[in-house]
This record gives structure tokens, sequence and C-alpha cells, in this order.
């Protein structure tokens, strides 16, 4: 994971010596303490202060509030619980927002690059999830104790991928790009704002890069309360951070998120199927065959990331 380390500041020209050692945007506080500040606070306002407002405006029984009136208050709340007081801490604990939010446009080179690489991760992660849910299914079957677990955990993903099967659901052009704008677009700002903006850079003040993201993918992994789907979102959330680190671009890891879940809207309007937003353990694959594409999947990822690391390499030296 060297991919991370930085390197010698004697190495580096001007603008990469402020974005790896920038004393002078070091927060007012201690950066680790910044970070979790935001994580605490975001995690209560978006979870606690946001359900309860919800269940205000629109009542308690929320299997019937009108899907429109549901769309638009997770909208909000992404906005005004997630964004906003990430801005908000930013402003409180730093000199400069821009520099910790990563406020800095890529060139399309960088985009595409990292483009490449998640159309790769993508079906890498399916594989992975059809491979762990193969697994679990047999420890599971083997204890009592983890069936009682697993029933639990697979109440609460039917939950999730029942509300998230209608939040999808579109009956008319008009359906189907608010659902893009709720799925793909808010969430790529705001959580990316969030995480691989104001999180992981306060990380970075005191932590290794490589630490620093892989702390804020996991805390994005459970930020989304998926049972079965935790491991492909630190996944994702760690490439999300490398391209973050690698570009000191927060839009090109919005770029990257907006891909991923504009991919699973199409798919889901496609097929119109529940796998889709499913993550429930699968019940019959052929193992062998789906480890040997695993592998293929991980080597060419692993190309696509040299090619990075060769990418920024070339473009520090000129």
């Amino acid at each position: 994971m060297d991919e991370f380390k930085k390197m010698p500041s004697s190495e580096m020209p001007e603008e990469n010596k402020n974005l790896h050692h920038d004393e002078e945007n070091r927060p007012k506080i201690s950066p680790i303490l910044a970070a979790f500040i935001g994580l605490i606070g975001v995690l209560f306002l978006y979870q606690v202060v946001g359900s309860l407002l919800t269940m205000a405006i629109l009542g308690i029984d929320l299997k019937n509030v009108p899907v429109l009136s549901e769309r638009l208050m997770i909208m909000a709340g992404q906005i005004l619980f997630i964004l906003l007081p990430s801005l908000i801490f930013a402003k409180a604990f730093y000199k400069n927002v821009s520099k910790v939010i990563r406020f800095y446009f890529p060139n399309w080179e960088e985009i595409f690059l990292f483009t490449i690489g998640l159309a790769i991760l993508i079906p890498l992660i399916e594989y992975y999830q059809s491979i762990q849910n193969h697994f679990v299914d047999i420890w599971v079957s083997n204890s009592k104790f983890l069936q009682t677990i697993k029933s639990y955990l697979d109440v609460w993903n039917d939950s999730v991928t029942k509300a998230m099967g209608n939040l999808l659901a579109a009956k008319t052009i008009f359906d189907g790009a608010f659902i893009i704008l709720l799925v793909a677009v808010i969430p790529a700002v705001c959580e990316e704002v969030m995480f691989r903006g104001y999180v992981q850079k306060s990380f970075e003040y005191k932590l290794k890069p490589f630490t620093a993201a892989l702390i804020t993918a996991v805390f994005f992994g459970a930020f989304h309360m998926e049972p079965y789907s935790f491991i492909p979102l630190v996944a994702l959330g760690l490439y999300f951070g490398f391209a973050a680190y690698k570009s000191n671009s927060i839009f090109v890891p919005m770029s990257l998120h907006f891909f991923n879940n504009f991919l699973m809207v199409i798919f889901y309007f496609i097929f119109g199927d529940d796998d889709v937003v499913n993550n429930a353990v699968t019940k019959s694959f052929d193992l062998l065959s789906t480890l040997m594409i695993f592998i293929a999947l991980i080597a060419l990822f692993a190309g696509v990331v040299l090619l990075i690391r060769k990418y920024y390499s070339r473009k520090i030296i000129t």
C-alpha cells in the first residue's frame, strides 16, 4: 500500500510541500479530535435529529408516507446534516476551508484514470460479495448462535433493501431524473465533502495517508449501516480516499461516487430487479469460477493502481 506514502520534501515541488506539510492550516485543536467531532456530530445530526425531524414532519407511520415527501426529506437531511455541518466544522477549526475540503479542480486525465479503476473495482466487489456470502452461509449453518445473529441481520438487510427499492421506483421521466439527483448527485457531493474532505484531511495531519484513508473508509462503511455490504463499502471508500489523496481534489472522489451510484440506479431501471439493491446471502454459485474471475480482477485493478501511481510520479517530476 505504498501508493499512499509521502515523498521526501526535497523531491517535491513547492505546491506538493504545501499539500503534505501544510503547517499553517493545521486545526486549532487536535486534528484527530477535529475529525471525531465531525464524525460524531454528523452521525448525531443525520441519524438522530434527522430522524426525529422526519417523524415530526411526516408522522411516525413512515410506511404510508408519499415517496416524494420521503425523497425530499432524505435530500434535505443530506444537505442540512452532512454537507452543511462539514463546512461549518471546517470553518470553525481551520483557517482555509478550501484546503481541508480539497476544493481544487483536477484535469480530465485524473478523472479518467480513476474511473477506469472504479470500472474494474465495481465487478471485483460484486464477485467478492458472492464469495463472502457463500462462506457466511456455510459458517452460519454450523452454529445456532450465528444463525440467530444472521436472522437479525437479514431482517435489517431486508428493510434496507425494501426502502431502497421504494426510493428507486420510477414511473415517469421526472421520477427517474429526481432519483438520479437523490441517489447519485446529492450523496456524491455531501458524503465526499464530509468523508474524503473534512474527515480524511483532518486525519492526514496526524496519521499516515493510508491510515487516514482506511479509518475514514471504515467509518464510511459503518455510516451506511448495510450489514452484508460493510467490507465492499470500505473498499469503495478506501479507493475514493486514494483518489482524494493523490489528486488533492474533492471533485475526483465526487465523480467516482456519482458514477458508482449512477450505475446502480441505471441497472435498477433497466433490469427492474431487487438483486441490484439486495445484498443478502446468495444460496448457490460456482465457487471455482468466481474465485478465478475475482483473482483476475484483482490483478487488473492492481495494474490500474500502478498506472495511477506512475502518472502522478511523472506529474511531480515534470
